[in-house]
C-alpha cells in the first residue's frame, strides 16, 4: 500500500499566502458575489461566521475591503450550490472543513454527494457506485466543473493587489482578441 502524498492546503496559512507576491491579488466583495452567485449579505455572513473567510485581505472595521482569493470564490461556489440543494448549513460548514484539508490538486477530481443530509466525497467510480446502492437518491457537484466556470467568469472582472498596486483585469488570449475586434469594430 503506498502512502499518498502530502499536498499543500485549499486554505494556506496567511502569512505563506502574504509572502508569495502573485498570491497578492484578490476580488473584491461584489465580485466574489457576482462570481459566486450569491448576496452580499451571504457573503458577509460567511465572513463573520468564518465559514469562507477572505484569505487575501479581511475587513478592519468600518470602510475597510475584504479582499478573495480565487480559491476562496471556489469553496463560496460549492457553499452556495450545497445550499440551494437543501443542505443544512451545519452539514455544509463540515463539509468545507474537508475541502480545507484537502490538497489543491485533489479537488479537481473530486464530486461531492449528498442524500438531502450528509455530504459524500466521491473520487472514484466505485464511490459512486457504493453510494448509490444504499437505495438513496444522490446528486453530485463537481468540484473540477465550479473550478472551470469560476476561471472563466472571474478572467473578465477586476482584481486588487493587496500591497496597493493598482487594479487589474485578468484576461485570456480569446477575451484580447473579443476586445481587439471590438475596438475595431
Amino acid at each position: 500500500m503506498s502512502e499518498r502524498p502530502i499536498q499543500a492546503a485549499l486554505f494556506p496559512d496567511a502569512r505563506e499566502e502574504a509572502a508569495n507576491s502573485a498570491d497578492l491579488v484578490g476580488y473584491r466583495g461584489p465580485v466574489a458575489c457576482n462570481a459566486a452567485n450569491i448576496t452580499y449579505r451571504q457573503l458577509d455572513y460567511w465572513a463573520r461566521t468564518k465559514l469562507v473567510s477572505p484569505s487575501i485581505k479581511t475587513a478592519h472595521g468600518s470602510g475597510s475591503q475584504r479582499l478573495y482569493s480565487f480559491k476562496d470564490i471556489l469553496v463560496l461556489k460549492v457553499v452556495k450550490r450545497l445550499l440551494d440543494t437543501g443542505i443544512s448549513l451545519q452539514n455544509v460548514r463540515i463539509a468545507v472543513e474537508h475541502l480545507r484539508d484537502r490538497g489543491v490538486d485533489d479537488l479537481a477530481g473530486i464530486t461531492l454527494f449528498s442524500d438531502g443530509v450528509s455530504v459524500y466525497e466521491c473520487t472514484s467510480a466505485e464511490e459512486v457506485v457504493d453510494l448509490l446502492a444504499g437505495g438513496q437518491g444522490v446528486f453530485g457537484i463537481a468540484v473540477s466543473g465550479a473550478l472551470k466556470e469560476l476561471t472563466g467568469s472571474l478572467a473578465h472582472m477586476p482584481s486588487i493587489r493587496a500591497d496597493g498596486g493598482s487594479e487589474s483585469t485578468s484576461v485570456d488570449e480569446l477575451a484580447r482578441r473579443r476586445q481587439a475586434r471590438a475596438a475595431t469594430a
